[in-house]
């Protein structure tokens, strides 16, 4: 029986959300599978992945052949890199703990390289905001002193219509 780990579909229309399992290369894509080793979100930023490390490496040295996706979440997982490292074991290159230090290396690189991501996204969403604050404010005061000036031109007016009827009122009397 040829395996496949591949993706299986869920979520609402629109927003998709995946199982990773371990299925028959002949099953449809949301049909039938042996085991369930993760899941994977895309709708977030960046993407979420929850996966069974120990499962996954397994059925990767079983010889399961994921689809492209699935092998593209493996490798940012670390599966492929573990499998290669164990291979270096099993030649006698190195070591298991040299193995797990290098393993361990690469994955807090990779953590301290999502973090950054994550703390650059946040500086621009902040830095936009202050962006369009200040564009507001520049709005607002544009919008306030042409209304000081409308108030202004209007009181103007009025104190010239009020200074033209003044003297026509004083004049009235005198006539009279």
């Amino acid at each position: 029986m040829a395996t496949k780990i591949r993706l299986q579909r869920g979520g609402r229309k629109g927003y998709a959300f995946y199982s990773i399992v371990i299925a028959d290369a002949r099953a449809p894509r949301d049909g039938k599978f042996t085991e369930k080793i993760g899941t994977y979100n895309p709708n977030t930023n960046p993407a979420t992945v929850d996966l069974n490390f120990e499962r996954a490496l397994y059925w990767v040295e079983t010889g399961a052949q994921p689809t492209d996706t699935a092998r593209n979440i493996l490798k940012g997982e670390g599966v492929y890199l573990m499998k290669h490292l164990r291979g270096g074991v099993k030649k006698g290159a190195f070591d298991e703990q040299a193995a797990q230090a290098k393993f361990d290396a690469w994955k807090t690189d990779k953590v301290n390289g999502l973090n950054a991501l994550r703390e650059k996204t946040a500086q621009a969403k902040k830095e936009a905001a202050a962006k369009e604050l200040e564009a507001e404010k520049k709005v607002n005061e544009a919008i306030a002193k042409k209304v000081a000036e409308k108030k202004a031109a209007a009181a103007a007016a009025k104190a010239e219509a009020e200074a033209a009827a003044a003297p026509a009122e004083e004049e009235a009397p005198a006539e009279a």
